[in-house]
């Protein structure tokens, strides 16, 4: 079985390279190098014999993948006439990609693989930057680095900056995370002759030219922490130190019940600015109820009952898993689809076990809220109506029957009119939801229309010195009706 040899050239110039991977370079046979724009092989240009190169195939494709796989497919194939070195920057085992491939493919016992060391291109970079990894360090391909990927408190390596287009792209990633004037270090060529260290702010990154193939992007960990405030584990830190030792006696001292009426109130206040479609309001408002559920989750993790990673992976699983048809194979081309499909997962999962279907319908709901989710498990038993002309049908019925109660007892203590009152209700909300209207949704629009109206009116009378209670109703209806006009 034949052998591909992989030596690591090293970082910078030849006094770095070891004797045995010089040894390996100077024996004769098949020696292909993965590129030429290497400090050593410009050295030694003249006392190796050099088979060939693959920089040609860079040229050849769009993506690094679909390079690396080419090279990698290409050793395999001259390995089967005899043994090849294959030369690599740095370290084989460091930020190259068609090592990998290598290693991966011999698992097959088609051909050996063989790892010759060299020095990697981070100890030539620690040395460089004068940074100690042990304070904690993280390293990543600039060209696949995703938001999310990164530890800022961390020291930051970011290898195979090639060219502006990755510095372009790494730049606009960080900065979704970092200020634009953030400063970071361009390093070209750590540990040879040619080693350039530039510091830049973030928003330069990509406009300067000395940028190449040896360039790597090192950002400094981030001391200061309110720079990481939009970061949810920067969120859940404050959360903690608030419930923790010397944090605030408030905090400390809530309990899962204590903070019901909070988010009942946060959850009311979101509602509101969505109707108002106020969205610096919705902004702050949704941080309170993300306050809310993270100080809940703490209370959890506080008294050893659960953590907020337990309710993240909790739900994160279940809406895997009732979605189906983005996860797996199921097909669900409409709305729905997806609810009937969502429904029977959820039997399958055995949410459904109760002795009412009703029972799973919170009981804090709001009245009408309610008498919407009744009704919608109901129907789904079949206990409804055929068409939405027969909902209304009902509610003219209810209307009647309100109608007589009132002709005959119109008394506030009469509790069958509370009750003829409320079947009314029902009704219309029946109607509502044959047209999809949630009767919460669309009563808080009519609250906030009349709100805006009679506001209206009271300023008015106001710029026109007038005395609203002493207003007659003719000059009020005029004013809602300017109200009306400017909506």
């Amino acid at each position: 079985m034949n052998t591909i040899h992989i030596a690591g050239l090293g970082a910078g110039d030849i006094h770095q390279l070891p004797m045995g991977i010089y040894r390996l370079l100077k024996d004769p046979g098949r020696l292909y190098v993965r590129t030429m724009d290497h400090p050593v092989l410009e050295e030694l240009k003249e006392e190796l014999d050099i088979t060939g190169s693959f920089d040609e195939i860079y040229v050849k494709h769009s993506g690094f993948g679909e390079v690396y796989e080419e090279i990698a497919s290409l050793l395999i194939s001259k390995s089967k006439s005899g043994d090849v070195v294959y030369a690599v920057p740095g370290h084989p085992m460091v930020a190259e990609k068609t090592v990998q491939i290598l290693l991966e493919e011999s698992k097959k016992e088609t051909f050996r693989v063989s790892v010759a060391g060299g020095q990697s291109f981070l100890d030539a970079t620690f040395a460089a930057l004068n940074i100690d990894p042990i304070d904690g360090f993280q390293m990543a391909d600039a060209g696949t680095v995703k938001k999310g990927d990164l530890q800022f408190h961390h020291h930051i390596i970011l290898c195979q900056v090639y060219d502006q287009m990755v510095a372009s792209e790494v730049k606009l990633t960080l900065m979704e995370d970092l200020p634009y004037d953030y400063e970071v270090y361009i390093v070209t060529a750590a540990g040879s002759k040619r080693e350039e260290i530039t510091k830049v702010p973030l928003f330069e990154l990509d406009r300067l030219s000395a940028i190449s193939n040896l360039t790597s992007l090192y950002i400094p960990p981030v001391r200061e922490e309110q720079l990481l405030y939009h970061q949810f584990d920067e969120f859940r830190g404050i959360v903690a130190a608030l419930r923790g030792p010397g944090g605030c006696p408030w905090d400390q001292k809530q309990t899962f019940h204590s903070l019901k009426k909070y988010l009942i109130e946060e959850c009311y206040e979101l509602l509101d600015a969505i109707e108002a479609g106020d969205i610096d309001h919705m902004v702050e408002e949704m941080g309170d109820v993300l306050l809310q559920v993270v100080l809940q989750a703490q209370i959890g993790e506080d008294e050893g009952l659960f953590s907020m990673d337990e309710v993240i992976r909790t739900v994160a699983e279940k809406m895997v898993r009732r979605h189906p048809h983005v996860f797996g194979d199921t097909e669900a081309e409409t709305a729905e689809e997806v609810l009937v499909n969502w429904e029977e997962i959820k039997k399958q999962e055995g949410k459904a076990v109760h002795e009412s279907r009703l029972d799973s319908i919170p009981g804090a709901l709001p009245a009408l809220s309610k008498a919407y989710q009744l009704q919608r498990k109901a129907a789904k038993a079949g206990f409804d109506w055929d068409h939405a002309e027969d909902a209304w049908e009902k509610v003219k019925e209810e209307l009647l029957e309100f109608e007589e109660e009132l002709k005959d007892r119109p008394s506030e203590e009469n509790r069958e009119l509370l009750k003829e009152f409320g079947d009314l209700l029902f009704a219309l909300v029946n109607v509502g939801r044959f047209l999809k209207i949630e009767p919460e949704e669309a009563l808080s629009a009519t609250n906030l229309k009349f709100k805006t109206r009679f506001q209206y009116i009271e300023k008015k009378a106001r710029e026109n010195s007038q005395d609203l209670e002493k207003l007659s109703l003719e000059q009020m209806d005029r004013y809602w009706d300017e109200a009306k006009n400017l909506e």
